[in-house]
């Protein structure tokens, strides 16, 4: 195993960005309703409120469109390697040795616009983790960078943060190790019922440096059973 920290070290600044949101087809561009980092790098320290939506060390910039969304229908999620990566191969997405679940979590907020997101009001609607000797996030590094994510159709109608996130366990044998990837999109959800409540967890606090999921050597022994960090998916 002599390769592995010359195979670690090659792939620790393959990091990624969620840039894009599509909805229906129609892609609403960089940074189009997506909250968007100059430097993609992660957030390792779970403790940070720059676990919620991205930030120090990678600031995010504003914007101020609200995807309008129909409850009930999925958006994908564009993850790109840097803002101004223009191809979907694998490596336009993120290394191939960064492997982790993905997940998707939604808050209700007053205001998408103004709502930095850190606190409370947050719960999970997908996640991904290791099936079949395969993790969620080589699903999006080989599927064009494209990360569906179904709303539910049962929320509340209002506006919402949705935070799409890709972890990268390659490096989490030790805490701090595992990367952290998460941006949030702005969204106006329409057509909701709003006939079940969701429980709802606080970024931070939704995620533990010890948690099995967090910590980890993905390498040795080999991975059977991977337990995915965060709440239980909610379902309508």
């Amino acid at each position: 195993m002599k390769f592995a920290p010359i195979l670690l070290a090659s792939a620790a600044s393959a990091h990624t960005i969620f840039s894009s949101l599509e909805v229906n087809g129609v892609n609403h561009g960089v940074g189009g309703g997506v909250r968007v980092p100059s430097y993609n790098g992660p957030i390792e320290n779970v403790d940070s409120a720059s676990i919620a939506c991205n930030g120090a060390p990678n600031p995010t910039t504003p914007t101020s469109k609200v995807i309008t969304v129909q409850a009930g229908q999925n958006v994908t999620a564009i993850w790109r390697y840097m803002l101004s990566t223009t191809g979907s191969a694998p490596n336009d997405v993120m290394d191939i040795t960064h492997k982790g679940p993905t997940m998707a979590y939604l808050k209700k907020v007053n205001d998408a616009t103004t709502d930095s997101g850190v606190g409370g009001g947050w719960f999970k609607i997908q996640e991904d983790g290791y099936n079949n000797g395969v993790w969620g996030t080589e699903k999006v590094i080989n599927g064009q960078g494209r990360h569906s994510i179904k709303i539910p159709s049962c929320i509340a109608p209002g506006q919402y943060l949705l935070r799409a996130e890709m972890l990268a366990l390659h490096g989490a044998g030790n805490y701090p190790g595992a990367q952290f990837y998460m941006e949030c999109a702005q969204l106006n959800i329409v057509g909701g019922t709003g006939s079940k409540t969701p429980s709802t967890v606080a970024f931070p606090g939704a995620y533990s440096g010890s948690h099995p999921g967090v910590k980890i050597s993905i390498y040795w022994p080999p991975v059977t059973n991977y337990q995915i960090p965060g709440p239980s998916v909610f379902t309508c």
